[in-house]
């Protein structure tokens, strides 16, 4: 008896720091992995569908589905990268040169204010200003400076990116082609009753689809409509801003309007009172309407979570994760929110004779 003991307690060591190795190894392409699995899981109808198709050839059907993410997904984000870094190349250039002054829209803005306001603010120094653009200047170029030092390391990026984009087409067309098959082993293996163990699989596929989906498709909106709305009002570098509103968009209850709203009252203090005044009205009844619509359909709906927690695991997300926290942070939520229904439910149904 002690001898089972002792084999089972060092057998379930082993598979624990086994695992633990394995997943370590696994740590520098965790957003390659994940987003793999999400891809395969949004696109799991298509895969089916091909299946039924194409006669059961599952490897034909992976690759087509394969080929539809990256000309669906990867192409079209290749082009919006590399038009978002001309604009922002021509921005900095622009800011590098100097051709705005501070001081004049300063004084543009002051100017434009109503006289108690004028009143209440402290008179602007053209001598501040004038360091304030002198230290902006130095900034700049030491960042210049950094930029020139790092070259060897932004190709070792580069190259990185490159290889983690390999490794996540490569595992989204073995997760198309063995995906069911891996989802049933996993249910085998599973260490947990299979009612725990479909109950957390169904979390888990659920809160992917509905973070993505709820999410990338408000901030596509948003982004969208910004970005238009910045375009025919004239401000520069308008795809610019609404890859960053598409971005903000990302975090509840703020999100775009950190853009829309400081350059709606920036029009409207220097003058440009009807330019304002529609970019305000779009922010208002356009872009705060789509997200007070959308979100919780969604992403609520989905993620089955109040929208305090929401927020509050997506920006825990993104301050720990980055940009994949938008997605780790609400499922880590999810799956805690998840666990201890389940092991409530398991108490209740101990306690009752």
């Amino acid at each position: 008896m002690r001898t089972m003991n002792l084999q089972t307690v060092s057998f379930l060591t082993v598979v624990v720091l086994v695992t633990v190795l394995f997943f370590w190894l696994l740590v520098p392409f965790y957003g390659a992995l994940l987003w793999a699995v999400i891809l395969a899981i949004l696109f799991n109808p298509l895969q089916n569908w091909l299946v039924r198709v194409l006669g059961g050839r599952t490897n034909l059907a992976a690759g087509l589905s394969v080929l539809a993410c990256i000309c669906i997904v990867m192409i079209p984000g290749a082009f919006i990268l590399a038009s978002l870094a001309q604009e922002a190349t021509s921005l900095y250039n622009q800011i590098a040169t100097r051709t705005f002054d501070p001081a004049q829209m300063a004084d543009r803005f002051r100017g434009a204010l109503p006289e108690f306001l004028r009143d209440l603010l402290p008179p602007f120094s053209l001598d501040g200003f004038r360091q304030i653009e002198a230290r902006l200047a130095s900034m700049l170029g030491q960042a210049s400076q950094v930029v020139a030092a790092s070259a060897l390391s932004i190709g070792q990026g580069t190259a990185q990116l490159f290889i983690s984009l390999g490794v996540m087409i490569y595992v989204l067309f073995f997760l198309f082609r063995d995906g069911t098959g891996l989802a049933q082993r996993i249910r085998e293996a599973s260490p947990l009753s299979p009612r725990h163990t479909d109950d957390l699989l169904g979390k888990f596929s659920d809160v992917m689809k509905a973070t993505v989906k709820g999410n990338v498709i408000i901030a596509v909106i948003q982004g969208a409509i910004g970005g238009v709305a910045f375009w025919m009002l004239g401000i520069e570098a308008a795809l610019l801003w609404g890859v960053l509103m598409a971005m903000l968009s990302l975090v509840p209850a703020v999100g775009a309007f950190l853009i829309w709203g400081p350059a709606a009252l920036y029009l409207l203090a220097t003058g440009q009172y009807l330019k304002g005044t529609i970019l305000l009205c779009i922010g208002l009844f356009v872009i705060s309407l789509i997200d007070n619509l959308l979100r919780p359909p969604l992403v609520g709906k989905g993620t089955r979570l109040p929208d305090y927690v929401v927020l509050v695991s997506t920006l825990g997300g993104l301050s720990l994760f980055g940009m994949n926290g938008f997605v780790v942070g609400p499922l880590i939520a999810a799956l805690f929110v998840a666990v201890w229904s389940l092991f409530a439910q398991d108490q209740g149904r101990a306690g009752q004779p």
